[in-house]
C-alpha cells in the first residue's frame, strides 16, 4: 500500500514505488495539488535527474531557460545540473514524479511534512525555523538558482549541522530519525 502525505493545504504526496531496475535507483512519487501556485522556485541537483508526467491539470516549467506547458499525458525532464522550477497553472493537478537516483527526496517530503504538521512553516510551505530550513535544504540533495553552492553548502550546511546537534528535527511532532 502506498505511503501518503497530506498537506494542511491539501497538498498530497504519495510514495508510489522505491526500488531500482536496469537504469538504476528510483523513487516515484504522485503529487496532488489542490490549487494554482508556485510548487518549486528554481533550483538545481548535482547528480539527480527528475520526470514529471501530468496526469490532470495544466503546470508550467523552466528548464534550463527553455519554459514548457505540461497538459495531460504531457512529460518534461531536468537532468543534473540543469535549473528548473516549477507552479500548477489549474486547480486540482495530478502529476507524476520520478527522481533518479532517489539520494534523500523521500526524506525530505516527510521532513515538509513533519513541519506542515507541527504548524512550523508559512502559508507558501516555507519552514519559520532556521534551522528546519537548513535541514530541509539540505535533503532535498542540491542547490537554489543564483546563490553560489560554496555559500550555500556553508551557511545551511552549517545550520543544518547545528540541528542535528540540538536534535532539533526529533522534537517535531510524529517526528522519526533522520536518515
Amino acid at each position: 500500500m502506498p505511503d501518503t502525505l497530506v498537506f494542511r493545504d491539501g497538498r498530497r504526496v504519495t510514495f508510489v514505488d522505491e526500488g531500482s531496475d536496469e537504469q538504476g535507483p528510483f523513487l516515484r512519487i504522485e503529487h496532488r495539488l489542490p490549487r494554482p501556485a508556485r510548487q518549486a522556485g528554481p533550483h538545481w541537483h548535482p547528480l539527480l535527474t527528475e520526470r514529471w508526467t501530468a496526469r490532470r491539470g495544466r503546470l508550467w516549467f523552466r528548464i534550463d531557460g527553455r519554459e514548457l506547458t505540461l497538459g495531460p499525458g504531457e512529460s518534461a525532464s531536468a537532468g543534473a545540473r540543469q535549473v528548473h522550477e516549477f507552479r500548477t497553472l489549474t486547480a486540482d493537478v495530478v502529476l507524476d514524479h520520478e527522481v533518479r537516483p532517489p539520494l534523500r527526496h523521500r526524506r525530505m517530503f516527510e521532513l515538509w511534512h513533519a513541519l506542515d504538521t507541527a504548524g512550523a512553516t508559512t502559508r507558501s510551505g516555507l519552514p519559520r525555523n532556521p534551522l528546519a530550513l537548513a535541514l530541509l535544504w539540505e535533503a532535498q540533495d542540491g542547490y537554489l538558482a543564483r546563490t553560489p553552492a560554496w555559500l550555500q553548502r556553508a551557511f545551511f550546511g552549517g545550520l543544518a549541522r547545528l540541528a542535528r546537534i540540538l536534535r532539533y528535527e526529533q522534537r517535531l511532532p510524529g517526528a522519526t530519525a533522520p536518515v
